[in-house]
C-alpha cells in the first residue's frame, strides 16, 4: 500500500505545515518519538528563522521541515525514508474510513468496512480451498494445490487475528499506510 505519512497530504506534513504557520512545534511533535524532539525543534528554529527572507527561502525552508520532520516520523517507526510523496495517493479503504471515524467519533462505518473486507476475504480464500479439497485425492499435484490453499487461509487467518489482537501502540518496523 502507499505510504500516508510521508505524503504532502498526509497528517504529518499537515501537523508540520501547522506548526510552521502557528510558530508553534508543539503542533507537530506529538509525531515523533520523545528521543527525537530535540532534532526537530532545532529544525523548527532554523525554518523559522530563514522563512523570513523571502518565498523562495520560505518554501525552501518549509520543504527542508517536512523533510524532516517525516524522517524523524518514519525513523520512529523504524521506517525508511524515500521522500516525500505526492498528495492524492490511493491508500486504499482503511485509512479514509478510519480518518471519517476519528473525524466523526462514530466507528460504525470503519467496522462495517473492515469486517465486511474480511468477510469478503475468509469466503473466496476458503470456497478456494474447498474446491482443491474436493480434487485433493486426484494425485500429488492436486493434493499439493489443496494443501498450499488450506496452509494459504490458516496462516491469512491467523495473520489478521494477530494484527487485530496486536497492541496498537508496538512499533514492529513500521505500518503500511503512511
Amino acid at each position: 500500500m502507499p505510504p500516508h505519512c510521508d505524503s504532502w497530504d498526509g497528517p504529518v506534513v499537515s501537523a508540520a505545515r501547522q506548526a510552521l504557520d502557528a510558530d508553534d512545534v508543539a503542533l507537530v511533535l506529538p509525531y515523533v518519538r520523545a528521543e527525537s524532539e530535540a532534532e526537530v525543534r532545532a529544525a523548527f528554529d532554523r525554518a523559522m528563522k530563514v522563512r523570513p527572507l523571502g518565498s523562495e527561502a520560505r518554501e525552501v525552508a518549509d520543504r527542508w521541515f517536512f523533510e524532516t520532520v517525516v524522517r524523524v516520523h518514519r525513523a520512529g517507526e523504524g521506517a525508511g525514508f524515500t521522500g516525500l510523496k505526492p498528495a492524492g495517493l490511493d491508500v486504499g479503504p482503511a485509512i479514509p474510513a478510519a480518518e471519517r471515524a476519528l473525524a466523526t467519533g462514530t466507528v460504525a462505518d470503519l467496522v462495517e468496512m473492515l469486517c465486511g473486507t474480511i468477510a469478503r476475504q475468509a469466503g473466496q480464500r476458503h470456497a478456494h480451498a474447498m474446491t482443491l479439497k474436493a480434487h485433493a485425492g486426484d494425485g500429488v499435484p492436486a493434493a499439493r494445490a489443496y494443501v498450499e490453499a488450506m496452509l494459504g487461509l490458516e496462516v491469512w487467518a491467523h495473520t489478521v487475528y494477530r494484527q487485530a489482537m496486536a497492541d496498537p501502540h508496538a512499533h514492529t518496523g513500521g505500518h503500511d499506510h503512511d
